[in-house]
């Protein structure tokens, strides 16, 4: 077994146990694996050990990765987008992460309807109101929400957060439990299902399992540290 398959079996592990003990059905958990910066052959060691979907936060870097590796995994767009990269990304990407305002979804949708492809996306929530981090205010969450539902060519699935890095994932907790309760509140507003909830990281994914999340984006802890 290569190293990236025992990580990944590791990291399978973990959240099927977090499933047990939160009472979750491990299959309703998709693992994105991280691939931003990976190069080719650890990517292809991944493929190998059963690994499905990568997520990845460049244009650049991703359009010459899907060239040479194709589509037979799905490719999700993780990172912040500018709004003048959306055509792209919609050519790309089987779901984006970080919407976060309205000019993109729009510039998303618009870049969608030639392509006559309804784009799946998430809305990014600044869950810890943190400057530095992309994302929409938890209270102006329902107000952009609204907005992109209208849009014809997006679909809305759900939510996204990146919470303050912890030393300890438990203090991550309160974060995701936080978007859970959001996403259970616009549901109810909209009507809408929004049944994903992209949270947790290398570091503290088992808990944003235990709290709910539906797709988990882990990087370090499948490839390593950043080459």
């Amino acid at each position: 077994m290569t190293p990236i398959a025992q990580n990944l079996q590791e990291v399978r592990a973990a959240i099927s146990a977090a499933c047990q003990r939160a009472g979750r059905d491990p299959g309703r958990v998709r693992l994105v694996a991280v691939s931003k910066t990976v190069d080719l052959e650890r990517i292809r060691a991944a493929i190998d050990a059963g690994q499905d979907l990568f997520g990845e936060n460049y244009l650049q870097e991703a359009r010459a990765k899907i060239a040479a590796l194709g589509r037979q995994v799905n490719w999700h767009l993780v990172g912040h987008l500018q709004s003048n990269k959306a055509r792209g990304a919609v050519e790309l990407f089987d779901l984006i992460h970080a919407v976060d305002r309205l000019k993109l979804a729009q510039a998303l949708s618009a870049a969608a309807a030639p392509q006559g492809k309804v784009q799946d996306v998430l809305i990014q929530v600044n869950q810890g109101g943190e400057a530095t981090k992309s994302g929409v205010m938890p209270a102006a969450a329902p107000a952009l929400l609204q907005e992109v539902a209208r849009l014809p060519h997006l679909r809305v699935l759900g939510l996204m957060t990146m919470p303050p890095w912890f030393s300890d994932p438990e203090a991550a907790r309160p974060y995701f439990l936080a978007l859970r309760e959001l996403r259970d509140r616009l549901r109810g507003l909209t009507g809408l299902p929004l049944t994903e909830l992209s949270m947790g990281m290398s570091g503290d994914f088992a808990v944003a399992v235990e709290e709910g999340a539906t797709l988990v984006r882990v990087g370090a802890a499948i490839f390593g540290q950043r080459r």
